[in-house]
């Protein structure tokens, strides 16, 4: 084993002596500083923009005059969500999903703007984030750097030689794979001090940010064991060059592109206007608030009665027409959420189905692990429109209620010329609804999402040294 670290040392120079292998190495560190660069400002105008329109959707909410409250539940509200703290270096499914909604009575609106809608075609290929660059360009530098790293050795000869000469297979083999993960390790240096720069703000986690540069210590590692595996199986550098890019274009972009697909197949999600068309339909069978023989609020209308004890809404110590829009609102959102959790079930079964081609592609499941720990995976997404729908379902049924106790009535029925001034209610009330206010999970969530991700990453690992350690016992057989 003496002969180990000799053998890194000659690998490593021969890489900086050879000038295709040091710019692929130097350019490959600049991209990675560059991604990390212009991720994080990216990301910080980001959020600073966001918090900007959500000043502003909040100050034009709050300074609308006198109005009836049904008006304020017409007039809606717009929301953002602020990018999470490790955004910068994995921006998953956040650029598709959209980053703010529309809150109104009588709609389950879904988020809008996403930065793919207003970005070229290019940024469906990827954005250039740290991850990206790590996922899927590091591996393939690393494939012309390292495929010939033990074929190149076989077809010269020189490895029967350096045996000869008392180096053991396995310091040989040792002794390329370290090379290889130097190299690697240079390759995640510019990301790991952008990741340590995130850590430093308030909501980012260390063990979180720990975790996901294990998680890329694991992958590349992989890959730098795989290619020494590949070069040591084939004697010439030509065939384990190829053999190695086959595998690089399956394992990150072919599968990771038909997975998604064959999860749609197989859990196919009803479209925008099925829903819709749906929803409508159940609202028409579920009852009609403006139809005076509709059988459900004719119940509605009689157990209100009984309960106050008379015998005429005209009666009620409360405006009966802010009691149908609470009830109606109460109805009508109890069905968006049994759509909404139809939909998330889908998704997640999806989700699930995608997770199985981590069997054949460890990017996938580095992939989930990057995207949990930088909070941009559908769960994030989900858990947004979740705490959105909530904010919107309080502050609607608060103006409901508004209408109940702060409108008679007489003035709500009323047709009279100042009967519109009496419906107002005043602007101060705006002040009292709760500003929303997007919860991220807590680390220890994320740390269980990322795990099965990791738990794959690592199997990967284990089987490609036990193999990389059956090639190399092979080479001291055939020497």
């Amino acid at each position: 084993m003496s002969a180990l670290v000799p053998v890194m040392r000659n690998e490593l120079r021969a890489m900086i002596r050879n000038r295709t292998a040091l710019a692929g190495i130097a350019l490959l560190a600049m991209l990675a500083v560059v991604a990390t660069v212009v991720s994080l400002h990216h990301m910080s105008s980001a959020a600073e923009y966001r918090s900007r329109q959500q000043a502003a959707a909040q100050a034009a909410f709050e300074a609308q005059p006198d109005r009836h409250p049904h008006r304020v539940v017409h007039y809606g509200h717009f929301v953002y969500r602020l990018p999470s703290a490790l955004a910068a270096f994995d921006a998953g499914v956040d650029p598709f999903t959209g980053s703010s909604m529309f809150l109104e009575g009588h709609r389950q609106n879904t988020a809008n703007f996403g930065d793919v809608m207003q970005g070229s075609i290019l940024t469906r290929f990827g954005q250039l984030t740290p991850a990206f660059v790590l996922q899927v360009l590091a591996p393939l530098v690393l494939v012309f750097l390292g495929h010939g790293v033990l074929s190149q050795e076989r077809e010269r000869g020189t490895l029967r030689q350096l045996m000869l000469q008392g180096a053991s297979s396995r310091s040989i083999v040792g002794g390329k794979l370290l090379a290889l993960l130097v190299v690697a390790g240079v390759f995640m240096l510019p990301a790991f001090v952008g990741l340590a720069i995130m850590t430093a703000t308030p909501a980012a986690s260390t063990a979180v940010v720990s975790a996901v540069m294990l998680g890329y210590v694991l992958y590349l590692g992989l890959w730098s064991v795989l290619i020494a595996f590949v070069s040591a199986a084939m004697k010439r550098r030509r065939d384990a060059l190829l053999a190695l890019v086959a595998l690089w274009a399956l394992s990150t972009l072919l599968i990771p592109r038909i997975a998604p697909d064959v999860a749609y197949a197989v859990q196919p999600l009803p479209d925008r206007l099925q829903t819709e068309v749906g929803i409508a339909r159940d609202l028409r069978a579920m009852g009609d608030s403006h139809d005076p023989n509709d059988p459900y609020f004719n119940k509605f209308r009689q157990s209100v009665l009984d309960r106050y004890g008379v015998t005429r809404v005209e009666d009620l110590p409360v405006n009966y027409k802010g009691l149908l829009a609470v009830e109606g609102e109460r109805l009508t959102s109890r069905l968006f959420d049994e759509y909404a959790a139809r939909s998330a079930g889908i998704q997640h079964d999806q989700n699930r189905l995608v997770s199985w081609f981590s069997i054949l592609s460890p990017s996938i499941a580095l992939r989930e692990v990057s995207m949990a720990a930088a909070a941009t995976d559908l769960s994030a997404h989900l858990r947004f429109l979740e705490q959105a729908e909530a904010h919107r379902y309080r502050m609607v049924q608060q103006l409901n209620q508004l209408q109940v106790d702060g409108v008679s009535y007489a003035d709500d029925t009323a047709r009279d010329a100042g009967a519109d001034q009496r419906k107002r209610v005043n602007h101060s009330h705006w002040l009292e609804i709760p500003r929303f206010a997007f919860t991220p999970q807590p680390p220890n969530a994320l740390l269980r999402a990322m795990l099965p991700g990791m738990l794959v990453l690592l199997a990967w690992l284990t089987v490609a040294l036990f193999a990389l350690d059956w090639r190399t016992r092979r080479l001291e057989v055939t020497r």
